[in-house]
């Protein structure tokens, strides 16, 4: 296991009670608390044992294993006033769904290094039903929370937990670099509003692998600030690599990029996903207003199974924070390529609407068969890009040959064909600027994992 933690303690060491009644937020402040004095000794490990434990939003710290045994439950607490209310992001310049402030997240930490949530596949349960009926009501007077939110953080791991009905996003590591989320369950019910799974904000170096996703919204969505203040702070989402995602929903898509991407989202590379009774596959959201860029995308070894829309680009994303946005600013995407796509009961295989004016170009699409049950299966306006093998035939914008003059116009596709070789199909995609391979061997070292963690 490698380097193993000297300190360790039992949230029940300081009183908490596992009966899924009593409120043990104090508990889990007053162990961590305790465990930081361990930060420049080792780090330390809090331990929750088997139980139900409900608890208010705490705070984590640097050096930290937060294990979770297999039969333990954290569970948020149905109280607001357990989830204190903090200041809006400000790459966002407001809460995400109301102006002013937003609730803290359950599980909480800014500012830390080598942080590590990891466990023997314990659960993390926000209780978000009473969020939801709150936000229908439209009784809330700030942004849901979040169930983890990593906020300026560097060296996270959260691995081997088992995340239900978050209030709104799950997971959102935001202003975080080398970020690892691997072998984690995701669930919220298919009508839950706006519980996407993983939302990496402006953030870089991202791995998420081996995930089962099944949430109400976007199973991941890559954001990266909101309008003018996401232009402004600037800070981009890069380097974010997808492998063995699993997952489904009905109202959002399997891989979102957006619609906040004001700060940029670059090189993404996702490999070997597998969507199944799900309204979109992939989705670009933007609008105009958004600014930013989206670019050098590379998505790969791609199977949907009752997909309504398989590939959609929507421009029409129209909600800002306020009334200062600048309408004249246009995002930039290009250089997006979809490869080896298959498709069964798909409805439509492609929606891709640009904007008038603006730049969608190099949209590359190579060797992409998909089961369309409608008569148009195509449907293309303010874009630009190539195609190779696509059925059915894709829209007249995208008709043109990638080969052999377009190729180097597509992402990664000149990596391809020099890589391909006799390597096994997608393996080249290791050689690609990866932060699963040096920070997965560096923290797992820790478990140790890392140094923050919940296990």
């Amino acid at each position: 296991m490698g380097e193993i933690r000297p300190h360790s303690v039992t949230i029940t060491e300081f009183g908490a009670v596992g009966d899924g009644v009593t409120l043990n937020t104090k508990a889990f402040q007053n162990a961590i608390f305790y465990l930081n004095s361990f930060a420049d000794k080792g780090g330390a490990k809090l331990f929750v044992p088997a139980g139900r434990w409900l608890t208010g939003s705490f705070d984590l710290i640097s050096h930290l294993t937060l294990w979770l045994d297999k039969d333990a439950v954290i569970l948020g607490s149905m109280n607001s006033d357990d989830w204190p209310v903090v200041d809006p992001l400000a790459s966002y310049g407001r809460g995400r769904e109301l102006p002013g402030g937003r609730h803290r997240s359950l599980i909480y930490g800014r500012n830390l290094t080598d942080v590590l949530h990891a466990g023997d596949n314990g659960t993390i349960d926000g209780q978000g039903s009473v969020w939801w009926n709150w936000f229908r009501r439209k009784t809330l007077n700030y942004t849901r929370p979040h169930l983890v939110e990593l906020m300026n953080s560097t060296g996270v791991v959260i691995s081997n937990l088992t995340f239900l009905n978050s209030p709104f996003w799950t997971i959102h590591p935001v202003y975080c670099s080398h970020v690892i989320v691997q072998n984690v369950t995701i669930l919220a019910p298919l009508d839950s509003p706006n519980t996407d799974g993983i939302d990496p904000d402006s953030s870089d170096d991202v791995c998420i692998e081996d995930c089962y996703i099944s949430t109400g919204d976007d199973l991941i969505s890559i954001k990266s600030g909101w309008d003018e203040y996401g232009i402004s702070f600037a800070r981009p989402s890069r380097n974010i690599i997808i492998r063995r995602l699993t997952g489904h929903n009905r109202n959002g898509s399997g891989i979102a990029i957006g619609s906040e991407m004001s700060g940029g989202v670059s090189e993404v590379y996702a490999e070997n996903i597998y969507f199944f009774n799900s309204s979109t596959g992939i989705i670009l959201k933007t609008a105009r207003g958004r600014g930013g860029y989206v670019r050098n995308i590379y998505i790969s070894n791609v199977t949907l199974v009752g997909v309504d829309t398989a590939i959609f680009f929507n421009s029409n994303f129209s909600q800002h924070p306020d009334e200062f946005y600048d309408p004249n600013a246009l995002p930039v995407i290009e250089r997006i390529t979809f490869k080896d796509v298959i498709g069964d009961n798909i409805k439509v295989a492609g929606l891709l609407k640009g904007i008038e004016g603006d730049s969608f170009r190099h949209i590359c699409l190579l060797n992409i068969t998909l089961d369309v049950t409608t008569k148009s299966p195509w449907n293309c306006s303010n874009i630009q890009g190539y195609s190779t093998l696509v059925s059915p035939e894709t829209c007249e914008p995208l008709k043109e040959s990638i080969y052999p003059k377009h190729y180097s116009d597509c992402y990664l596709l000149p990596n391809h064909l020099r890589s391909s070789g006799n390597q096994n199909k997608g393996s080249w995609l290791f050689s690609c600027p990866s932060p699963c391979q040096g920070n997965v061997s560096r923290h797992k070292k820790l478990i140790g994992v890392a140094d923050f963690v919940v296990v």
